[in-house]
């Protein structure tokens, strides 16, 4: 197939996918929409040849350090130390499902699919391709279409869990909300909050140098600087984790500007390219091999989802949240931004009946929902799948 037409093709299976999830708000995932029309595309009409042809793997690969340093400029530090109660459910929720995983399932469904699917379970499509990578590196390509299939599907156990638990905590606070009077309570709206970042160490760059090479340019030079600096190191720490890192910190030193790759115009057509890897197996899954990871896939879902209560409930009595809101904010990493977005305004849009009310729920529920998609899916699913790769 043409270089082209192929990246067309792509294009057109992607922009689907976000089309139907616009449509569904997010009730039926991009990513489950696009793998699943991918899957079928390749066992009827799409040549398997697609992501070779569209010559865009490589590229792919080599800017997820690029990705992971824009994700870093996506919250500050600030957001997380205010929200450190959040993080520890968040992380510790993924933790669980990582160790129920990998004690539990592996003697039903093997080793090597419990521990491939300590990827996407905690979170996110980096961790995904990191098991992909491993998994290749060893020709394990039942794992890889194994990770592939249990990303596609997650937003489907996750959605559903959140949504219900926000509804209950909605309620809740609604009614002790109108108990203390509403709005005309001070005690109830929410503080004025500072935009600073934590730490200004570089000048800050005018706004007409801005421009998307210049700031192309800064976030390349901090991404290959975290490739250095993980083979200084002799990969002790995953090169993908220290772009991560470096990214929080260099732009908590001023250096990088925040939600980098939207202020150059680049975050979509690097979020394309990432696309390409994650569904870069399924051209190898045949219908029998699907069949075959029907029963560790549900088994991978319903582990998953005891580890993450059990700590969720946990960790909910200790630290002061309601059982319903410890668990919306553990399972986030089965979603992950948008998903954290999106339930958390429609459920203060539903249980609300004026504009005061639905500020408030939103101030309680929107922060601790995007800091727990961050926590696992930007950054706790990275540290894990680097981790758990090892016993790959």
């Amino acid at each position: 197939m043409e270089t082209t037409l192929a990246l067309l093709v792509i294009a057109i299976v992607l922009g689907f996918g976000d089309f139907v999830s616009i449509k569904t708000k997010a009730l039926l995932s991009m990513i489950f929409i696009a793998g699943l029309v991918f899957m079928v595309g390749f066992w009827l009409f799409i040549p398997k040849t697609l992501f070779q042809d569209a010559h865009i793997i490589d590229f792919a690969y080599a800017i997820i350090p690029l990705l992971l340093v824009y994700m870093g400029t996506l919250m500050r530090l600030k957001d997380l130390k205010s929200e450190w109660k959040t993080v520890i459910i968040a992380l510790s929720a993924i933790i669980a499902a990582a160790a129920i995983l990998f004690f539990i399932a592996s003697p039903i469904i093997g080793s090597g699919l419990a521990v491939g699917a300590t990827g996407p379970i905690s979170g996110g499509v980096v961790s995904t391709i990191i098991m992909q990578e491993a998994a290749d590196a060893k020709g394990l390509e039942t794992i890889t279409v194994f990770v592939t299939m249990l990303l596609v599907l997650q937003s489907f156990v996750g959605l559903p869990i959140a949504s219900y638990c926000l509804s209950g905590e909605a309620k809740n606070l609604i009614k002790k909300f109108r108990e203390k009077g509403g709005a005309s309570n001070k005690e109830n709206l929410p503080p004025v909050e500072s935009t600073k970042r934590g730490w200004y160490q570089f000048p800050l760059m005018p706004e007409k140098f801005q421009t998307p090479f210049i700031l192309l340019m800064k976030t390349f030079f901090v991404a290959w600087l975290a490739i250095y600096a993980a083979e200084l190191m002799g990969g002790v720490i995953n090169k993908y984790v220290l772009a991560l890192v470096f990214g929080i910190i260099f732009y908590e030193l001023g250096f990088l500007e925040q939600k980098v790759l939207d202020r150059a115009n680049s975050a979509g057509i690097t979020l394309f390219a990432l696309m390409v890897p994650v569904f870069a197996s399924l051209p190898k899954a045949t219908p029998d091999m699907i069949g075959s990871l029907l029963l560790p896939i549900v088994v991978v879902f319903a582990l998953s989802v005891v580890g993450i209560s059990i700590i969720s409930f946990f960790l909910g009595k200790v630290l002061g949240y309601s059982w319903r809101l410890s668990l919306a904010v553990g399972v986030t990493c089965l979603f992950g931004f948008p998903g954290t977005f999106i339930v958390a305004e429609e459920i203060s849009d539903a249980v609300s009946s004026n504009a005061e009310e639905r500020d408030y729920l939103s101030h309680i529920i929107l922060p601790k929902m995007l800091v727990g998609g961050f926590s696992t899916v930007t950054i706790g699913s990275v540290f894990v799948a680097s981790f758990m790769v090892n016993f790959l």
